[in-house]
């Protein structure tokens, strides 16, 4: 069966080359964005994992919510407390942030940044609530907040297989030692995320030596940015295809926010009246 790779830069090839002999494995996605486009877990989901997708922006949530009924999918971000945060989204990018200091770069790049109050749980009490087996690769993309969702998880309790952390351009971050002191080994920078093995998976270390190849036997999922549509048209069929998911992501948030509901009872008090 041809593996189908929504991933931005091969993450998906690499974990499943290390992880594929896994039947209904196990992930926890921090900072999952949208269910398929640039997808690490997408893949495995269409192969019958499951797992944990954080997600703080209302659009995704809901994109998420629709389309991965087998997953747990949680409306936050991951800190290390549990506390109101204010969050800068970025509409429509993989670029929203709990940083200030990315968001105001972002903003003078001429990017529109607006700003939200979400909830946050600890990457451990998430664990605590929605883990009951083996999690066999635990990702985190969150835009400059590394080090405070790492400080969140208790790796003696919960040992994840593989961890992905997005670290773009820079190899040397400064929360590596909570990392590598918790017992895992870099094992691969590919250019954007560092791979790390827990220290009693490093027989897992041989999938990862060499890049993502035609052995490998994977397809790019169609409009993936590796792949040039055919015709102009079908480019169309494609955005469009993307406005609609983001329209119907927005107007299931917007259905299921408080002031929805509030306009929903004014209106049937007004109908009766």
């Amino acid at each position: 069966m041809t593996f189908i790779s929504y991933a931005q830069n091969f993450e998906d090839i690499r974990l499943w080359r290390a992880l594929k002999h896994v039947e209904n494995g196990f992930y926890i996605d921090v900072g999952a964005n949208h269910p398929t486009d640039d997808s690490v877990t997408r893949a495995f989901y269409d192969r019958g994992w499951s797992g944990i997708n954080v997600e703080p922006v209302p659009a995704y949530y809901e994109a998420l919510r629709q389309q991965r009924p087998r997953d747990t999918n949680l409306q936050c971000a991951a800190g290390d407390n549990a506390e109101a945060l204010t969050f800068y989204s970025i509409a429509d990018t993989g670029l929203s942030t709990l940083d200030p200091a990315m968001a105001r770069q972002h903003r003078d790049a001429g990017m529109q940044v607006q700003t939200q109050t979400v909830s946050s749980r600890t990457l451990s009490d998430i664990c605590a609530a929605h883990v009951a087996g083996p999690i066999h690769f635990l990702k985190i993309d969150v835009e400059g907040h590394e080090e405070t969702v790492l400080r969140s998880m208790d790796f003696n309790r919960w040992r994840p297989w593989i961890l992905l952390i997005e670290t773009p351009w820079e190899r040397n971050q400064t929360w590596e030692t909570l990392v590598t002191d918790a017992g895992y080994h870099p094992v691969v920078f590919d250019g954007i995320n560092t791979f790390y093995l827990a220290e009693e998976h490093l027989n897992l270390k041989g999938a990862f030596d060499i890049p993502p190849c035609n052995l490998d036997e994977f397809q790019f999922n169609p409009g993936h940015r590796f792949v040039a549509p055919a015709t102009e048209l079908e480019q169309a069929l494609l955005a469009e295809r993307q406005r609609a998911d983001r329209a119907e992501a927005q107007l299931h948030a917007l259905r299921n926010s408080r002031s929805w509901r509030a306009i929903e009872k004014l209106r049937k008090v007004l109908v009766r009246g």
